[in-house]
């Protein structure tokens, strides 16, 4: 692989001309070995950029090219690769920089969304982090692009009414498991950014229907979800409720 630059230069590349054809091809070769890093041969060009010229046209252009010291063949048998002077035209007189704003422009778009995406969920983490430790339930929130993420199943798992019962606490491992569709089920509640109660046979699913669900919206750069507390139903409700709503404000901060 070739990744170096070649020192190769002509004094005079700034008034050099060629015609339209021998600069496409000098086009394509640059692209090409931007995009490779490999020397650049006829076929490859014809193939890639479609030019209507035979391989043989092109090698003949490449011979030129050559000559002109745009490109350099770096050992019998391999394609081209530009020299400085062949990057300086093509900075010069052959990027299509018009294009090139659009294409960051879009891509710049992509990657700020991401970090915000990624923020967001850095901070959703953070906060039902917090909230596990607070209580000492599980916590849990819905995470834009992914599903359902939760911390403290031991916590529960410790709990008299669930240590006694592994059937009743692998029930509420396996919901939260299926983040989806815990998700989903999510959904079909009247929720709203006040923190709700859901006691016992009072929750959707039967599967944790030994539990408390305490659970509000919450909104960040765009994106909502749900975030919540479970735990048996002997939990302290208005304190837990108090702690999530706390949590909430701090997302939203």
């Amino acid at each position: 692989m070739l990744t170096v630059c070649s020192s190769l230069l002509l004094t005079d590349y700034s008034l050099m001309t060629i015609d339209p054809r021998k600069q496409k091809i000098l086009q394509a070769i640059i692209q090409q070995f931007i995009n490779t890093a490999e020397p650049v041969g006829s076929k490859t060009i014809v193939i890639s950029y479609k030019l209507s010229v035979s391989p043989a046209t092109i090698r003949n252009d490449m011979v030129e090219l050559e000559k002109q010291g745009l490109i350099i063949q770096p050992h019998t048998s391999a394609g081209r690769v530009p020299t400085s002077a062949g990057y300086r035209m093509y900075v010069n007189e052959l990027a299509d920089y018009p294009k090139a704003k659009k294409l960051a422009h879009t891509n710049l778009l992509k990657i700020r969304e991401q970090y915000k995406l990624n923020k967001t969920r850095e901070k959703i983490y953070e906060a039902v982090k917090l909230l596990s430790q607070a209580t000492l339930n599980v916590s849990f929130a819905t995470i834009p692009g992914s599903r359902t993420f939760y911390l403290g199943i031991s916590n529960i798992l410790k709990q008299p009414e669930f240590a006694d019962d592994p059937k009743r606490a692998s029930q509420v491992v396996e919901v939260l498991e299926e983040g989806a569709h815990f998700a989903k089920t999510l959904e079909k509640l009247d929720l709203d950014e006040s923190a709700k109660i859901f006691i016992g046979e009072e929750n959707l699913l039967k599967q944790i229907d030994s539990c408390g669900l305490i659970i509000s919206t919450y909104e960040i750069e765009g994106h909502s979800g749900y975030i919540g507390i479970l735990g048996p139903c002997r939990m302290p409700y208005a304190y837990n409720k108090a702690l999530l709503e706390e949590i909430r404000k701090i997302i939203h901060e």
